[in-house]
């Protein structure tokens, strides 16, 4: 059942922000404040960050604000006690808060598995999704676009190449798709080999070359782990195989995707890199406003370039494809063990080239389940996350 208050023509459209302290919650909020007259910031949700909460809700004033972090419920409560603004904590208060019946769009920025659950509770209430939280679509792909399907609900994709391949299927309906091209920049790594990259630290996986990015993401980047990530979601987004999704290399990350189609013929997305463009056209899908946004030059671009990705060095990305190809709760399992070992990498308990071998190690001995229910992805999550933390306690320090 659609639980979406009808609203009058010109109200602004109500935005729940999942996820609005970090990269895509922030330039999703600079979308709303240039565009008031079209967007209300209707919900924000933070996991801990309780300062930029505060700071966001005193700014935009919505309806509710929920930190996932019961302990600093207070704090926000105390800090927003002046505005009328209801104040929630706890995870279970985002599951139930998205099916509010004034929302109309749920833009989906929470990290991880955490988005899921979420993510379902919206569709279930007629929500449009905005995903910028690709961990859903990885996880529990067929689920979640059957409930799309069921309940007459838009999954408009905010990655920048999911946008990009969405920008091109529009009017295409009826044409078939040979194979979608997604484009990856090959991080701050590119060209290196395993001796080096087993030698990276922290610091220098944080600095991506082109996009500025939450820790996550940007190490998921680095070892194009999030390209393979990008490549589950493509499936399910677009209903393809994964002989119909290639990855290609393009450091400058100017061509954001491309689509074949069975004449030959190829239609590519192109612009600068630039997060709010495509955060824009999902709240804004099917029509395109006005933007000051920096615009692309081909003279300032004179030579665009295209390499074959290192599958052998950034063994992430293949096995990646392993898990599209196998199916099941197989994406699962490596979404989790990625998110544990990034996690390691991070806190400087693992090393670089070490997060491939736990994520190996999880798909070979976690169990394999063919058709997963909901409940057989929540399981699989929590034993493939218990494996690759004793996994990181076991493994050898290094000098």
């Amino acid at each position: 059942m659609n639980n979406t208050t009808i609203k009058p023509y010109n109200t602004p459209k109500s935005i729940a922000i999942l996820g609005s302290t970090g990269s895509i919650g922030t330039q999703t909020l600079e979308v709303i404040k240039d565009n008031q007259q079209l967007f209300r910031a209707f919900m924000l949700t933070a996991h801990s960050n309780a300062y930029l909460l505060i700071q966001q809700a005193i700014e935009f004033v919505p309806e509710y604000a929920i930190i996932c972090d019961e302990s600093k419920y207070q704090e926000v409560k105390s800090a927003l006690a002046h505005l009328p603004v209801k104040v929630m904590a706890g995870h279970q208060a985002i599951k139930d808060m998205v099916t509010h019946p004034e929302i109309d769009v749920v833009l989906t920025a929470m990290v991880g598995f955490a988005g899921l659950e979420p993510t379902i509770n919206a569709i279930k209430a007629g929500k449009d999704i905005a995903l910028a939280n690709k961990e859903t679509l990885v996880v529990a792909g067929e689920l979640i676009t059957s409930l799309a399907k069921e309940n007459g609900v838009n999954i408009l994709p905010v990655d920048s190449e999911h946008s990009a391949i969405f920008q091109c299927l529009v009017g295409e309906q009826n044409n078939s798709i040979e194979k979608i091209i997604l484009t990856a920049s090959g991080g701050p790594f590119r060209g290196r080999d395993r001796d080096y990259l087993a030698t990276v630290t922290r610091e220098h996986a944080l600095k991506h070359p082109n996009w500025v990015m939450g820790a996550k993401i940007t190490i998921d980047s680095a070892s194009l782990m999030n390209k393979g990530l990008e490549v589950i979601e493509a499936k399910w987004l677009f209903d393809l195989k994964a002989e119909q999704i290639e990855v290609i290399v393009h450091p400058q990350s100017i061509i954001h995707s491309l689509v074949q189609f069975e004449d030959g013929s190829i239609k590519a997305q192109m612009g600068l890199p630039d997060m709010k463009l495509p955060i824009q056209y999902a709240l804004t899908y099917p029509n395109r406003i006005k933007t000051s946004f920096k615009r692309f030059n081909f003279i300032d671009y004179p030579h665009l370039t295209f390499e074959k990705p290192d599958m052998h060095t950034f063994r992430n990305l293949g096995l990646a494809f392993r898990a599209l190809e196998n199916g099941g709760n197989m994406p699962c399992i490596i979404n989790a063990a990625n998110e544990v070992a990034v996690d390691a990498f991070l806190k400087n308990e693992t090393g670089f080239t070490d997060m491939s071998d736990i994520i190996e190690s999880c798909m070979q001995q976690i169990i394999f389940l063919e058709s997963p229910s909901l409940s057989d992805y929540l399981n699989t999550d929590k034993e493939t996350r218990i494996f690759a933390q004793n996994l990181i306690q076991n493994m050898p320090l290094k000098a």
